[in-house]
């Protein structure tokens, strides 16, 4: 059984960086999409499972805020919350953190609706129950955890 707590870890790697000399946007969804990918192989879908059992999470929605650069060869880690979670969909909440000056800092972060997929048929699906056991295990910690700020934002000129 995973742990209720989720971290993917990397650096900022050359082709990451843009003309600014930091971290490209389309870099921070490249991380953030790795990042999905770990936290589904956390919770019991690795390679084999997937092509076992013909399933696998796609990601249908994400937001992302660009907080702060990160720059080439810097540390980075991905945190995840769980938000939410039904039969076959996860509501997530990933922050980007390096450390600045001594001290953890969020970067960036991505909300994101993933849902479960049967492979064979192409619909949506009820998780496995593998699969759901070890979500509901992170979801019975992280339900008691207090909303981001950042959860839930919208884009518009106020």
């Amino acid at each position: 059984m995973p742990s209720d707590t989720f971290q993917y870890n990397d650096v900022v790697q050359h082709e990451w960086v843009d003309y600014n000399g930091h971290m490209n946007d389309a870099a921070y969804a490249k991380v953030f999409s790795l990042a999905v990918d770990a936290f589904i192989e956390h919770i019991g879908l690795d390679e084999q499972t997937r092509d076992t059992l013909g399933y696998s999470i796609f990601t249908l929605e994400t937001h992302i805020c660009y907080l702060r650069e990160v720059l080439e060869n810097q540390p980075i880690q991905v945190r995840l919350q769980l938000l939410d979670c039904d039969k076959k969909r996860l509501h997530v909440f990933f922050e980007m953190q390096t450390e600045i000056d001594g001290a953890s800092v969020v970067v960036a972060t991505s909300e994101q609706m993933l849902m479960g997929m049967n492979m064979e048929e192409g619909r949506p699906s009820a998780f496995p129950e593998r699969v759901e056991q070890n979500i509901s295990a992170i979801w019975n910690v992280h339900k008691h955890l207090k909303s981001p700020k950042k959860a839930g934002r919208q884009i518009g000129i106020n």
